[in-house]
């Protein structure tokens, strides 16, 4: 990678982390399921004009959008509303953890023992922050956030059942089934979306512009361009930026502190998710080095 290159790598956790902490500040201003939906139909009026209809798959990424975006972001974003967001932020990293475990049962992909350490590492973390007296009696916010991050790796395993939506396409027709689902959802099991929509500030209305535009269309517009350009192993590690970015930001804006069991935990959890993505990879290759010399 060039210096460009390494500054759009760079760029992609730092949107993404931003909008975490953005989130919390909108979520004083808006319902959980309101915000997502806000955001995810404001994304669809931008991005849908420039992709093809899905053709033969429409019926999967319904699915995909009813498990990967409608149940996901709210779980994620109504356990956000009760939780600090550097707390919620490294609770979302169970992600990589999860992905790798779905990927085993529904593909029977390799883990090695690398992967599997990786994983007791990153869940003892969360053991660690679920300890933390800041969390006390916010069990069912941690569990609704964990559960996020459960449904997430489920919903990756469905998008790879997939042979021509991808990408920005996906992207975009998942949006334009959640965001008006989600708009319903919230006026089924929320309320006060009128007093929210009368009395929201440029905060609130600041933050959907930003989750749609920065964190979803650039966002994974780059993170696209890169994972075309560059092997998954090379991109995936500036991923690691996300809770470290997340963190740092929920800290000088909303002014969140930090306790120091929540630091450790979440240290140790970036260190599990770490070694998920970087030694667990280098050892797959290793293996199927060995494999192909073997043949």
């Amino acid at each position: 990678m060039n210096i460009l290159q390494v500054l759009m790598a760079v760029s992609v956790p730092l949107l993404w982390g931003l909008g975490f902490t953005f989130s919390k500040a909108a979520l004083g201003e808006f319902p959980p399921l309101m915000l997502m939906g806000l955001r995810f139909c404001l994304t669809a009026l931008i991005l849908v004009w420039f992709v093809p209809f899905p053709r033969g798959e429409m019926v999967r990424v319904v699915q995909i959008a009813l498990i990967g975006s409608v149940l996901q972001y709210g779980l994620t974003f109504t356990g956000l509303s009760y939780l600090d967001a550097s707390t919620a932020i490294l609770l979302v990293q169970l992600e990589v953890p999860f992905g790798v475990l779905m990927a085993w049962a529904a593909f029977r992909e390799e883990v090695g023992w690398i992967r599997i350490l990786g994983i007791a590492v990153a869940f003892f973390g969360v053991a660690l922050i679920a300890g933390s007296p800041s969390v006390d009696g916010k069990w069912f916010a941690v569990a609704l956030v964990i559960s996020g991050a459960f449904v997430w790796a489920v919903a990756q395993v469905m998008v790879k059942t997939l042979k021509r939506t991808k990408g920005f396409g996906l992207i975009a027709w998942l949006a334009v089934i959640a965001g008006p689902l989600m708009l319903i959802g919230s006026f089924l099991i929320e309320e006060g979306q009128f007093e929210a929509l009368d009395s929201a500030t440029w905060v609130g209305w600041g933050t959907v512009v930003y989750l749609a535009v920065a964190m979803t269309a650039i966002g994974y517009g780059v993170f696209y361009k890169l994972l075309a350009q560059f092997p998954v192993s090379m991109v995936m590690p500036y991923l690691l930026l996300l809770p470290v970015v997340g963190v740092v930001g929920s800290i000088l804006i909303l002014g969140e502190t930090l306790s120091s069991r929540v630091a450790l935990g979440g240290g140790v959890v970036v260190a599990g998710v770490a070694m998920i993505e970087l030694l667990g990879r280098r050892q797959r290759r290793v293996n199927a080095l060995k494999r192909t010399g073997d043949a």
